[in-house]
């Protein structure tokens, strides 16, 4: 699994829940190989929301955030 797998993902639109069911839908039931796909996933998530929201977003009181503070103040490293 490397970043190559991450890019094809995102040229092909999927979400990274569908692009983690169809990994797991083929892998047998291994937990440090299921791990290491979630970890790809969550990776792939934070992309998808990031690009979501843009380059710039506010927090509550206003302040500038990039859209990777956001995410980690969001939803945590």
């Amino acid at each position: 699994m490397d970043m190559n797998t991450t890019t094809k993902h995102m040229e092909n639109k999927q979400t990274a829940v569908e692009w983690l069911f169809h990994k797991l839908w083929n892998e047998p039931k291994d937990k440090f190989v299921w791990y290491a796909l979630l970890k790809q996933a969550k990776g792939m998530n934070q992309e998808q929301i990031e690009e979501a929201y843009g380059y710039e977003a506010y927090d509550e009181e206003g302040n500038a955030l990039s859209a990777e503070q956001y995410y980690n103040e969001t939803y945590g490293k």
